[in-house]
Parts: C-alpha cells; sequence; structure tokens
C-alpha cells in the first residue's frame, strides 16, 4: 500500500504497534533501511484528501548544461490489481492526461528534453529489440503523448520492446520495454542539441541487451545477501512435505498448481470453526511459481504463494457467486477447488459467459447461500472481483502460504488433482 511504497522510498523500519522494529523490516541490527537512493516518481497517484501527488511527478537531471526532465507514473489501473485498502484514499489518473499537462511546467524550467517512465506497456510479435505488431494499451498511449515528450520507457507487460512510433505530429519517436525480472537492460542514447536543448530524435537510438551470468558478483551485495541468507536459511530450506510429480503452472486458463491452491484453501476453512467454507476460488495471478517432484522446501512453497494474503470466507448467495464467476476474463479464469465445476465462455454477452455451474455434482441454487473461501485480495474486490463486496459473514482466517504449507504436509506425496481440469472452457 501507500504507506510501505512511501517507507520504501524515504526508508525506516515498520512499527509493530508498540514501538519496536517489524523483524521483517529490519531484522539485522544497525541495519536499519535507508530507503531509495534515486527518485520515486508518481505523477498520476493523487491523495484524496490533500489533492497532492503522493510522490514527485517529475524530476529534473542536468547534464553538461542541459536539463532533462523525467516524468514518472504508476499503472492507472492499479486499483483493480491490489488490495483495495492499500490504495483507500488515493486516485490514479489517465496517463496522457497527467503527463501532457506537466510538459508546460517543464518547458517554463527551461527543459526542452523530456522522458515519460510510464508502468503500463504493449505486446509485441517479433523479437526483444523489435517491434513488429505491437498492440496494447501503450500504442494509444504514445500516439496521444505530447509531442514534446521525446521518449518513452514502459513496464507492466513484462515483455521485451524496440520500438519507434509516431507521435501526435507524426514523428518517430522510442517507445521500449526491458522484459522483467533485470533480463534485459535498454540502452538508450538520445542525442541532445546543445543550442535547443532538445533531443535530436533522428540521432537517437535504443538497443535491448540480453544481461548475461557472467559478470562478477558484486561484493557489497553479495555480503548483505549472505548476511540474509543465513538468517533465512533454517526456515527455507525446512521440509514441509513432498510432491509425487511436478505441480506445474503453464500459460494457460487452467494451471494444477492453481487448483491445488483452491484445495488447500478449501482444506484450510472447511471446518464450521474456521469458516465452514463450502468451495474455494484463487486468482491465477497470484500463483508465482510450480513445483518440482520430491521434496518441497518451505523456501519452495514460499516462491508460489509469497504475498501473504490472509484467507476470507464470505456467505454469497448462488446468484452473487454467478456474478463473481461473470466478472472473470479469457486472461484470468479463477481456479475452483475440488468438487466446483463450471463452463466458461468469453464469446457469449455480459452476463451469460458461465453456465452448468455445480456444487458437488449438483446445480448451484441461485436463492440458496453459499460458503465461499478466497484470499482477502479477492475479496476486496482485486483484480476487478467487486461482486466479492457482497459477501457477508465475514470470516477471517490463516495467511495463504500456511494453509498450503499444511495442505503439503497433510497430502504427501502431493499428486496433482485427480479431477483437474474442472472448468470448461466454451
Amino acid at each position: 500500500g501507500a504507506a510501505e511504497v512511501l517507507r520504501m522510498a524515504d526508508g525506516g523500519c515498520l512499527d509493530d504497534g508498540d514501538g519496536l522494529n517489524n523483524q521483517n523490516s529490519c531484522p539485522i541490527a544497525g541495519h536499519e533501511f535507508a530507503g531509495a537512493d534515486f527518485d520515486y516518481l508518481a505523477a498520476n497517484v493523487v491523495d484524496d484528501a490533500t489533492g497532492d501527488t503522493l510522490l514527485p511527478g517529475v524530476s529534473i537531471k542536468e547534464l553538461d548544461g542541459v536539463k532533462i526532465g523525467f516524468i514518472g507514473m504508476t499503472l492507472e489501473g492499479t486499483p483493480s490489481i491490489v488490495t483495495p485498502a492499500g490504495v483507500a484514499g488515493l486516485s490514479f489518473k489517465d496517463e496522457v492526461a497527467t503527463a501532457n499537462k506537466l510538459v508546460p511546467s517543464l518547458v517554463r524550467q527551461g527543459v526542452r528534453s523530456i522522458v515519460v517512465l510510464l508502468h503500463e506497456g504493449g505486446f509485441p510479435s517479433g523479437g526483444y529489440n523489435e517491434c513488429p505488431g505491437i498492440s496494447g494499451p501503450i500504442v494509444d498511449i504514445a500516439a496521444n503523448l505530447s509531442p514534446q515528450i521525446d521518449a518513452v520507457i514502459t513496464g507492466h507487460t513484462h515483455q521485451a520492446y524496440n520500438c519507434t512510433l509516431p507521435d501526435p505530429d507524426g514523428q518517430p519517436r522510442l517507445v521500449t520495454s526491458a522484459s522483467s525480472l533485470g533480463r534485459i537492460i535498454t540502452d538508450i542514447n538520445l542525442k541532445i542539441n546543445t543550442r535547443s536543448h532538445d533531443v535530436v530524435r533522428s540521432s537517437s537510438s535504443a538497443v535491448n541487451r540480453i544481461v548475461t551470468r557472467d559478470v562478477a558478483k558484486d561484493p557489497e551485495i553479495t555480503s548483505l545477501m549472505n548476511q540474509y541468507g543465513a538468517i533465512i536459511a533454517p526456515i527455507a530450506n525446512a521440509v514441509v512435505g513432498s510432491t509425487a510429480e511436478p505441480i506445474t503452472r503453464p500459460n494457460a486458463p487452467q494451471t494444477p498448481m492453481g487448483q491445488v491452491i483452491a484445495d488447500a484453501q478449501l482444506a484450510a476453512t472447511r471446518a464450521a470453526e474456521d469458516g465452514g467454507a463450502q468451495l474455494a476460488l484463487m486468482n491465477p495471478g497470484g500463483v508465482r511459481a510450480e513445483l518440482d517432484a520430491g521434496d518441497v522446501t518451505y523456501g519452495e512453497a514460499f516462491a508460489v504463494q509469497p504475498f501473504a494474503n490472509a484467507l476470507t470466507t464470505v456467505t454469497l448467495t448462488g446468484a452473487q457467486l454467478k456474478a463473481v464467476l461473470e466478472q472473470q476474463r479469457s486472461n484470468l479464469i479463477l481456479q475452483p477447488s475440488t468438487g466446483f465445476r463450471f463452463t466458461f465462455t468469453a464469446s457469449a454477452p455480459a452476463g451469460a459467459r458461465v453456465s452448468d455451474i455445480t456444487l458437488g455434482g449438483a446445480p448451484i441454487d441461485p436463492a440458496a447461500s453459499y460458503r465461499v473461501t478466497a484470499n482477502n485480495f479477492l475479496t476486496t474486490g482485486g483484480d476487478g472481483f467487486t461482486a466479492f463486496l457482497a459477501g457477508t459473514d465475514i470470516k477471517n482466517g490463516v495467511i495463504d502460504l500456511d494453509a498450503l504449507t499444511k495442505y503439503i504436509h497433510d497430502n504427501s506425496p502431493l499428486h496433482v488433482p485427480a479431477d483437474f481440469p474442472r472448468v470448461t472452457i466454451g
């Protein structure tokens, strides 16, 4: 949420409520987090109470007497993909309108070379250093950003591309993305006219370079990692159970790993005192890794479920449950627990995309009540599943990772669910 972003920018330790440092933020004495040594920018994130941006919107750097302006923005759609409580009281503004409004102010400060840093992107069809057939939100954004903006560095989609797209005046402009997880570095060379202080686009270029693994490790970072590694090793390496075969997470609407997690969440909340759940639903974006065959360590389970979301069980009518399922998209199918089945047809009209909903083989009754478990990200409307907000009789439960590790332990050796897949894709 906003408070943690500010801590990441400015430093400090989390307060556990008793004036003590939270062990997860500053576990080593003398290693209080100092904050980032670079600027966090968020020009389009506004605090509703004050009308000010949560973080600075622009940063101006000077090189050889030339001012270069950077406008930084996060995803306009952030509220739909994070826990709503974390962004309560914040508004996420349109990226194009925000950047274009800031350009005149930069120009008045003598800035003629302007770069936008944007957490939104596109989907190319070619290689990592080219740009054939790019699609997605960045295409319209790039076409409408002020012509006075000289380059656009993008992200979010985890794709790698190196594009030259026309600005509103039809002039070519660099639009780049460097994949994810540090696998690509985009080397951008902007030639700036020292008289006009503006970028000469025809003489500017970019290249996406693959990061290789033959570079010497940084001694300072290695030392820091080793200190923390020693602290977590006994926990991370502890074996919590085993798998009989790989529990995979392919790039597909349904995954064995996602449905195992749903089963784990149902098992953790099925007892009356734990919530009395009859079914569980898992968002696929929260499934971050898969498990190989053999022993499963706590660290491997953590890689699958790293967000520490709490399980929440709510009561939904059959009609409300269908409303939740109707908010699925072709690229976002909820993973159901065992015994719960439905058919999803993306091409059907809105409100009629989900059919044949059954629990334990019996059709769902629109008027009946059902106890449904999901993580608190989903039950508070995350990923656009706002129909969950109709839930009543809310029962908060254990952390999702704890549910998963217990399920692996109790069911070792764990198999791919015998009834996988549980959703029929129409």
